[in-house]
């Protein structure tokens, strides 16, 4: 697997891990009422786990899996998918401060990184996507 694909995995399980715990809490508070204020964070348990988890980790094993160029880099530009990774978790953090730390607009900063970071990795992979010759 290469460097960059495992930091994609890596850092998507984090964000599983902390997705589930936290989704674990809002859930155990609903059967026994002792933090009502933990519903407040339901949209943090929908990032985390949508765009840090699921998204991320078809980044990374899309990444390692597509076909290499047999010539040159073999994954073409490398610095478009780290600038990828880091758009994604910066727009991550972005959506995830504007619920934890009331400041507003934030969630649309945050969406508008996620796209940049998804349009990044798509740009820095579009020619690895190619028909195979049987």
């Amino acid at each position: 697997m290469p460097r960059l694909s495992g930091w994609f995995v890596r850092a998507a399980l984090a964000y599983l891990a902390v997705g589930f715990t936290l989704g674990a809490l809002i859930l155990a508070e609903k059967g026994v009422s002792y933090a009502p204020m933990l519903w407040r964070y339901l949209p943090v348990h929908y990032e985390l786990l949508l765009v840090g988890w699921l998204i991320q980790l078809a980044l990374g094993v899309a990444f390692w899996i597509l076909p290499r160029f047999p010539q040159g880099a073999p994954r073409g530009n490398e610095a478009l998918i780290w600038l990828s990774f880091a758009l994604l978790n910066l727009g991550i953090a972005c959506v995830v401060a504007e619920t934890v730390l009331s400041i507003q607009g934030l969630r649309l900063v945050g969406r508008a990184i996620e796209s940049g970071g998804v349009l990044a990795f798509v740009w820095g992979s579009w020619r690895r996507v190619r028909p195979t010759v049987v």
